[in-house]
């Protein structure tokens, strides 16, 4: 870890840490990079930076949006947490319902009441947002989202992993990969050129997989595990039929878990799906592999629906 404290890519360290209690009691880490949101936000006047909440997949932590965190956190309040089990939050229940009620319980840790963030989920993230979608308090502080290489349903049935024909052995031999118990200890050449053929595109850069590697194989094998079956029977359609703010919809030509067929089911059905981008040859860990393409969809929708609001106040 010391000779990533002097690389250029190194995660930046936050500016603020804190703890959100869910529902249940669970205790959610939270970091806060940038300069401060405004009260006057809530109000509809100026003065606070631009929020985004940021909400990561499967198997990883805070660390997977550090591109994101790096290109944002100078003119926008940045918020990244850990979902239940990763990263720095500890071991809870697993299921859609945790999923919204740790989210709300963000929001409502670093929002004030009425303020406004753009929202952005990864993978298990967006189907964070999809799950949280009827929230009171998703629908108070949701201006916009961004759904980043996910989908709503049927994810093992489509998934792409396994280089065979559709059908039901496919999706039990995916179902068995998926959820494999075997712990995936350390990071080595083969388990890196594992992870690039499972999770990212052929033209990935080396970098870019041992990072997401390093996240990876972080994961706790129970956390894995346990939420892998909640993944392996998901059905968040209704949410994402109730996810009706303006969305942009991310997808990978590449992408091996969630196949850009997810995407385009998704840019169907929201109520207000602005643009579905397809990136050419990326994967599913599409915000380390396409960095720059990823937050800049960021930026369009903070600057329609938070900063043109703001001035137009």
């Amino acid at each position: 870890m010391s000779r990533l404290l002097h690389r250029a890519d190194a995660p930046r360290v936050a500016d603020r840490e804190l703890t959100a209690v869910s529902a249940d009691g669970a205790r959610i880490h939270v970091e806060v990079h940038g300069p401060d949101g405004g009260t006057s936000q809530a109000a509809g006047g100026s003065g606070g930076a631009p929020t985004v909440v940021f909400a990561h997949g499967w198997t990883c932590s805070t660390l997977f949006w550090a591109a994101q965190i790096r290109d944002l956190a100078a003119d926008h309040r940045v918020v990244v947490y850990d979902q239940r089990g990763h990263g720095r939050t500890p071991a809870g229940a697993v299921g859609t319902e945790q999923l919204a009620d740790d989210l709300e319980a963000v929001l409502e840790a670093v929002l004030e009441p009425g303020e406004k963030a753009v929202l952005a989920g990864h993978s298990m993230g967006g189907m964070t947002l999809m799950a949280a979608s009827g929230r009171p308090a998703f629908r108070d502080h949701a201006a916009a989202v961004l759904l980043c290489s996910t989908g709503s349903a049927r994810l093992v049935d489509e998934s792409l992993v396994l280089p065979m024909r559709p059908g039901r052995l496919r999706t039990r031999l995916t179902h068995l990969i998926l959820g494999a118990r075997a712990p995936l200890g350390p990071v080595t050449p083969v388990s890196r050129r594992i992870l690039k053929y499972a999770t990212m595109g052929p033209g990935s850069a080396p970098e870019r997989v041992d990072a997401c590697a390093r996240i990876v194989h972080a994961c706790p094998r129970t956390v894995r595990v346990a939420w892998s079956r909640v993944l392996g029977e998901l059905d968040l359609d209704k949410g994402v039929r109730a996810l009706d703010v303006p969305a942009i919809v991310i997808a990978g030509t590449a992408d091996r878990l969630t196949p850009a067929v997810h995407a385009k089911r998704l840019a169907a059905e929201l109520p207000e799906c602005l643009e579905l981008v397809e990136l050419a040859g990326v994967g599913h860990m599409s915000p380390v592999e396409a960095p720059e393409a990823v937050t800049g969809k960021i930026r369009e929708l903070v600057d329609t629906y938070l900063n043109a609001k703001e001035e137009a106040a």
